[in-house]
């Protein structure tokens, strides 16, 4: 048998890779990394500068590439009001809660809830029968007492005669003109009570103190009701004239005392939560004595007749103060006006081309803002904010354009 060498069935192909090679693939890996990174970096570069490219390239291609189509408003000359706005509650001038003043069985009630009622007018009888029995005892007790009385003159009359004939002693005809004035006396007591029962009687009829709306209904016929009893029987608000009560800074205040010392009647319009709907109109009726120390404000109170009943107490409204009235002044539409940081500017439209012209704003009201910087009848963009540029060509349309934000372009 021949002998063969010990390694002669090795594979060669599984055997590990020579120093050379190891050292080989090592530095063949960061080369590889450095590649793909700078693959990846250029890639990005290029977006980066196509991205840049097409932003400074925007303003060139909407100044080259036509003109902008866009709607106008032409300043006014007009007056605008100044307002103080604030927040104001619905309240009554008259507010009666009403309660008996006897106790009794309800008999009737009159009204219904919810029922203007005129002052005077009946609302809630109460059982009088034992109040007018009193009454008539004490009518009893007066009239006795009142012919006691004539008795006790014509005695004292006699007396008097008898007296001047020397026919009765003096202390006679004294004790006689004393019990005149007792039985006066009583007499007048007697009258007391029967006032006293006539008002109780008067107690049991309960009418109107004012002229208002009742609320809902409180008692029923049946109900025993005491006398100055903590639940009332009904409430009854004044509704017609109504006042709100609404307050103002006290740094305001000194503008509105201007007006009401020249005798002026501030007007004062109340709107809905929303302030978009106007409720009604008012005249400023007064203001406190003396500002609250907590908040820095004053309370007001304005009268509205309210003649449709569209204000209801403890409604919660928006006032508008009407301090004055600047005449003459120039109005744009507020949704005209851009902004560039503080500074205000409109596009004046001038040969066919839109200007930027910084403005001084004023009051705003009604959608309107008075302003300075421009004059009334100059023309100024309303739409197409976002394409205009200083300088850009305009072509006017009255078809209403996209809605645009209202900041300006950066100068």
């Amino acid at each position: 048998m021949e002998n063969k060498p010990p390694d002669a069935h090795i594979d060669r192909s599984h055997q590990l890779p020579s120093a050379g090679d190891s050292h080989k693939s090592k530095w063949q890996r960061p080369f590889m990394w450095i590649a793909v990174l700078l693959v990846f970096g250029i890639i990005f570069w290029l977006v980066l500068r196509h991205h840049g490219d097409s932003q400074s390239a925007a303003p060139s291609r909407r100044a080259l590439g036509g003109s902008v189509t866009l709607t106008t408003a032409t300043a006014q000359k007009g007056n605008i009001g100044v307002y103080l706005d604030a927040i104001g509650t619905v309240t009554p001038i008259y507010t009666d809660s009403i309660t008996s003043e006897v106790t009794g069985l309800v008999s009737q009630v009159h009204y219904t809830e919810g029922q203007l009622v005129r002052k005077g007018q009946a609302l809630i009888d109460i059982d009088a029968r034992p109040f007018e029995a009193q009454l008539m005892q004490a009518e009893g007790t007066l009239e006795r007492d009142t012919y006691v009385l004539e008795q006790a003159k014509m005695d004292l009359q006699r007396y008097r005669d008898a007296w001047a004939k020397n026919g009765i002693p003096k202390q006679t005809l004294d004790d006689q003109e004393k019990i005149v004035l007792q039985d006066q006396g009583t007499v007048k007591l007697d009258e007391g009570i029967v006032q006293y029962d006539k008002v109780q009687v008067a107690f049991c009829h309960i009418t109107a103190p004012i002229t208002g709306r009742v609320g809902l209904r409180l008692v029923d016929p049946g109900n025993v009701v005491q006398a100055n009893g903590t639940n009332p029987l009904v409430v009854i608000t004044e509704v017609q004239p109504i006042t709100v009560i609404f307050t103002i800074a006290e740094d305001s205040l000194a503008q509105v005392q201007a007006q009401t010392r020249l005798k002026k009647k501030l007007t004062v319009e109340a709107f809905d939560r929303t302030q978009q709907t106007k409720i009604a109109s008012g005249k400023l009726l007064t203001f406190d004595n003396q500002i609250d120390t907590t908040t820095g404000t004053v309370k007001m109170r304005a009268s509205f007749d309210n003649k449709d009943d569209a204000l209801f107490p403890n409604q919660f409204v928006n006032t508008k103060l009407l301090v004055k009235t600047l005449e003459g002044v120039t109005l744009i539409p507020t949704s005209t006006i851009q902004h560039n940081g503080q500074t205000a500017f409109v596009y004046l439209i001038q040969n066919n081309k839109a200007q930027i012209r910084n403005i001084k704003l004023g009051v705003a009201d009604g959608g309107n803002t008075a302003v300075e910087g421009i004059n009334p009848g100059d023309v100024i963009a309303s739409s197409s904010f976002e394409k205009l540029q200083n300088n850009s060509p305009v072509v006017v349309t009255k078809q209403p354009q996209p809605a645009t934000t209202s900041e300006g372009p950066v100068q």
